[in-house]
């Protein structure tokens, strides 16, 4: 009961937080220098909780900040400790309530068996390839017997080329917003295809049984 207690005043602690001051921890971030960086940090790391504002939109506007190395650092960095975060959260505050909604969702029992069968590679291409929601994965790992650091290694090696690519998209904006727009707009048609793909085939293959 404790537990439990204590995560939702941590949750709505992060969602006030974020809905009533995200307004000027953007501001803070455009500003720049050593507080924006934590900042940043704290803002992406809510995002993981509640999407307060677009995550394209902040983990582009910390590259341009930043730039494009620096940038991704931040993004990453606050990304993973949002996301660890809600792992452990799962794991030992909703567990009895998140196993409940789970039960609601037959695919992602699917999921829960093939992460049962290997752990790194399963997280490791949700996260590149996100057929399931990333919120849904935290979920799933923290009910989970995944090891913390399996989770970890795997989410954070998956969650760089999307950061990476948000950063530098972000750092380009100002010289060309066209290039910018249209280098992740061609990375979201890539994972489009790969995720048809991997839906058709699936689809396929029930059918034949």
């Amino acid at each position: 009961m404790f537990k439990r207690a204590l995560s939702i005043g941590i949750l709505l602690v992060v969602i006030v937080i974020g809905i009533f001051q995200k307004d000027e921890f953007m501001h803070l971030v455009k500003q720049g220098g050593t507080i924006a960086i934590f900042i940043s940090m704290l803002l992406v790391a809510i995002c993981v909780f509640f999407p307060i504002i677009p995550f394209p939109v902040l983990a582009g506007t910390i590259g341009a900040v930043f730039g494009t190395s620096q940038g991704m650092i931040v993004s990453l960095t606050g990304a993973m400790v949002g996301t660890m975060a809600f792992f452990f959260l799962s794991r030992y505050g909703f567990r009895d309530y998140a196993q409940q909604k789970l039960m609601k969702f037959p695919k992602v029992q699917e999921y829960d068996e093939f992460l049962n069968r290997n752990s790194f590679v399963a997280i490791l291409t949700c996260r590149l390839i996100p057929i399931i929601p990333a919120p849904v994965v935290n979920i799933i790992c923290g009910l989970s017997h995944v090891k913390w650091l399996t989770f970890f290694t795997a989410s954070i090696i998956g969650k760089i080329p999307n950061i990476l690519l948000l950063s530098y998209a972000g750092a380009s904006f100002s010289n060309n917003k066209l290039y910018s727009f249209g280098i992740y707009g061609v990375y979201l048609i890539i994972i489009f295809i790969i995720n048809f793909v991997i839906i058709y085939r699936k689809q396929a293959k029930n059918s034949m049984d």
